[in-house]
């Protein structure tokens, strides 16, 4: 138990960034399917009213596992440079629960007939809440858990750059800018011990390769950058059958790995699931690995006679 303590207090640390440099934002395995969360030039990229609703469960039997739920959805207007999103994302690890509305607003060159440019800018709200009190600790007297956070709202402007063709995409983005703090606590000896965010920056790159008719390679890549933390990659390759399966391999590095499974139900739908396991930590001992369900819809514009299909990102 008193290693259990341990671990939640260590992970809530990276969460918050408190008196550390450490990585915070949510991990996705769905990443490539997940793209609006980090880079708001994303949005109208997929010439339909796009919906995205994705579920992670995070070290399942985990007591106070992370758990994120995103919904996104963007569309291109009229005019087909403009594009317009909304990002929502909850993510609860512990007593802590942090809240993100955001609208993302990209302008979409066509640079000539096969590829696009697009230049996002976004703004969003933070709602961040921590029951710190309510924990049990080794040490009651611990500066850093005396109070509760409750409700406290920040906002957040962020940016980001997308080129795509029809089987190449690459983006640069940093989706949250400000580095707000969320709270100051005293130590003993005086000094003080500050909760806060910090800026990440996402580099993203997928392809794909056809193989044969029946067959294409989709690899895929997400890095993540912050201050004073190692780079986290995501690197995946996945297995495209009949333009209706998709089988992939992850990796993660400093973490784990884990497999996916995707179905085009139709043009306009597809689900997805995935599971991943973490390598070399403390807490990959004391749970079941984690699950990621994801559900993206194209609603089609009436004006549309047919679309572009299959439509790989």
């Amino acid at each position: 138990m008193k290693n259990l303590k341990k671990i939640i207090s260590a992970a809530m640390l990276t969460f918050t960034g408190v008196a550390a440099h450490a990585q915070q934002a949510p991990l996705y395995t769905h990443y490539m399917y997940n793209t609006l969360t980090v880079n708001p030039a994303y949005a109208g990229s997929r010439d339909a009213l796009t919906i995205t609703a994705l579920h992670r469960s995070q070290w399942v039997d985990f007591k106070g596992a992370p758990s994120t739920q995103t919904l996104t959805i963007h569309s291109p207007i009229n005019n087909q440079h403009i594009g317009l999103g909304l990002s929502v994302m909850n993510d609860k690890i512990g007593p802590v629960n942090n809240t993100n509305a955001t609208l993302d607003f990209a302008y979409i060159m066509k640079l000539n007939k096969k590829s696009k440019l697009a230049l996002g800018l976004s703004a969003g709200v933070n709602i961040f809440q921590a029951s710190l009190n309510t924990l049990q600790l080794d040490d009651q007297t611990d500066p850093l858990f005396a109070n509760n956070i409750s409700n406290h709202s920040t906002p957040n402007f962020g940016f980001g750059a997308y080129y795509s063709r029809e089987r190449f995409y690459a983006g640069i983005s940093a989706p949250s800018l400000l580095q707000n703090n969320y709270s100051v606590a005293t130590k003993p000896d005086g000094s003080s011990l500050i909760g806060k965010e910090q800026r990440h920056y996402f580099y993203i790159m997928g392809a794909v390769f056809k193989l044969s008719d029946d067959l294409d390679f989709k690899p895929t890549t997400l890095v993540k950058v912050t201050a004073a933390a190692p780079i986290q990659a995501d690197l995946t390759a996945s297995f495209i059958i009949m333009e209706k399966i998709l089988l992939g391999a992850m990796y993660r590095t400093g973490d784990g790995f884990g497999g996916l499974i995707g179905f085009n139900v139709s043009d306009q739908l597809h689900i997805g699931y995935s599971y991943d396991w973490s390598m070399g930590l403390k807490t990959s001992k004391y749970n079941s690995g984690s699950h990621e369900v994801m559900l993206r819809y194209d609603f089609i514009f009436a004006s549309k006679k047919q679309i572009h299909s299959p439509r790989y990102f």
